[in-house]
């Protein structure tokens, strides 16, 4: 037998996209004490040069190694894990999961034309993380990617619905309506909060597949693999964090997490960088 291992999950994003991601890791591993950062303080994340972002997202995840005694961290930011996954899997002292990979499955297994298609934000799509994930996964796929720049500033004003919205959907979407996919992964964690307006310009016929669900799996198989379970009898706590104005981090994340999201505190960011 070996003991549970209660030191917390360590979880970042550019801002409230990652909290699809979080609500997927308490509901499926409960027990577990969960650390969030939200870097709204510098979204969007998409637009920045890639080199920026690894620089964030290395501060930010040695930051829940150093501060906070993580035992693993998830990569909630597809354009953070399409920058520095594999760098941070190297360097850091804990396992790192990223929701690039567990996605890349979701969408193999939801397709039946072979014909499938992604979006996320500009970083994300130029680095061809998500291409090579799928390749790897079945090279057999026929894979159209596109990016979708203004939907996280949506997502982050709190506007996921009207007209405004709409046409720019249907305006960013339309080479993946034009190539007939059967499934569409939604490759930021953002982008499903506007999976009603991406399905209505989708239609019916297209699966949308969300990376959250899988990544909390992939993770909690992960920790089981390596004896970082938590006691099963306990409830884990959550703590939220962020690099921007706090009071609208915890009034709007609570919205779109839940009653787990009832406070959050300030991080801030290194005085090197």
């Amino acid at each position: 037998m070996t003991s549970a291992d209660n030191r917390p999950i360590g979880m970042f994003d550019s801002g409230f996209g990652g909290l699809t991601v979080a609500r997927a890791v308490i509901d499926v591993l409960p027990s577990e004490d969960l650390v969030y950062i939200g870097d709204t303080g510098r979204y969007p994340y998409g637009p920045r040069p890639a080199s920026e972002v690894r620089e964030f997202a290395h501060e930010i995840a040695w930051s829940l190694v150093r501060d906070h005694n993580v035992k693993a961290i998830v990569v909630a930011c597809n354009t953070a894990a399409a920058a520095a996954f594999y760098e941070l899997e190297t360097e850091l002292p804990v396992p790192v999961v990223s929701v690039v990979e567990p996605g890349a499955r979701a969408l193999a297994i939801a397709t039946t034309v072979r014909r499938v298609g992604v979006i996320g934000t500009v970083g994300t799509i130029s680095s061809g993380a998500y291409q090579r994930a799928l390749k790897e996964v079945d090279a057999s796929l026929e894979l159209i990617a596109t990016a979708c720049p203004g939907f996280v500033e949506f997502v982050e004003r709190g506007q996921t619905s009207g007209d405004e919205v709409v046409l720019l959907a249907e305006r960013l979407l339309a080479p993946i309506v034009e190539a007939n996919v059967d499934a569409l992964l939604l490759g930021c964690t953002h982008y499903p909060y506007l999976s009603r307006v991406i399905s209505e310009v989708m239609g019916p016929q297209v699966v949308l597949v969300s990376s959250a669900d899988e990544t909390a799996f992939a993770l909690a198989e992960m920790l089981h693999e390596r004896g970082l379970d938590a006691d099963l009898k306990r409830t884990g706590s959550h703590t939220f964090l962020s690099s921007g104005d706090v009071e609208w981090f915890a009034d709007f994340g609570r919205r779109l997490l839940g009653p787990e999201l009832s406070e959050a505190s300030r991080w801030e960011p290194s005085a090197n960088d």
